[in-house]
């Protein structure tokens, strides 16, 4: 099994953005944010590579497996097993994470392999992965500027909007502070703009 990388832990508002996705898709939602934060902290700068490549090699190995063939008592992977479907796109961000810390691509396969995760949350919750689910994930993860208008998007992707807001909030410098945050979730989450 991976060696223990610490305690992994979603943001206040990535906690948030989770609980507005219908209740029967808040685990895909959990399952893929926690995995990005596992895998970068297993790939954190300053670590020796080949320690990185071995870490992530480990989840490249699971996500090679059938769900039914991953060992039990890893509770990430138990909350990814709905992703079974989807498995390449989870080996993808794998792949990313190592391109960015172990080669030289200034991070565009890990920009790639996390949109390509998000057009697979779409496909699991029964959405159509466009080019507005595309530009609404390129815009959270800061891979293009914010559009004039804000995409819309179906109910099951709106912790994606909710993600890109906050976003696009801080780098704005946060106007309005945790409350401005508060709100502004709350309106993302509830109307999707």
């Amino acid at each position: 099994m991976e060696p223990s990388t610490g305690d992994i832990e979603l943001s206040p508002p990535e906690r948030l953005a989770v609980l507005y996705a219908p209740r029967r898709l808040q685990a895909l939602w959990e399952g893929f944010l926690l995995l990005d934060r596992r895998l970068a902290d297993a790939a954190r700068a300053g670590r020796d590579p080949l320690m990185i490549q071995l870490r992530l090699a480990w989840w490249r190995d699971r996500f090679s497996q059938p769900a039914s063939e991953w060992p039990l008592g890893e509770p990430l992977l138990a909350l990814l097993r709905a992703w079974d479907a989807e498995r390449p796109a989870l080996r993808g961000l794998v792949d990313g994470w190592e391109s960015l810390i172990v080669g030289e691509d200034g991070g565009v396969e890990i920009g790639k392999a996390r949109i390509e995760a998000v057009f697979a949350l779409a496909r699991l919750s029964g959405a159509r992965p466009d080019e507005t689910v595309r530009r609404a994930a390129a815009e959270w993860l800061g891979l293009e500027p914010a559009g004039a208008r804000a995409p819309v998007l179906p109910r099951p992707l709106r912790p994606l909007m909710v993600l890109r807001g906050m976003a696009l909030r801080e780098a704005a410098g946060r106007p309005g502070g945790p409350v401005g945050d508060f709100l502004a979730i709350l309106r993302l989450g509830l109307f999707g703009r």
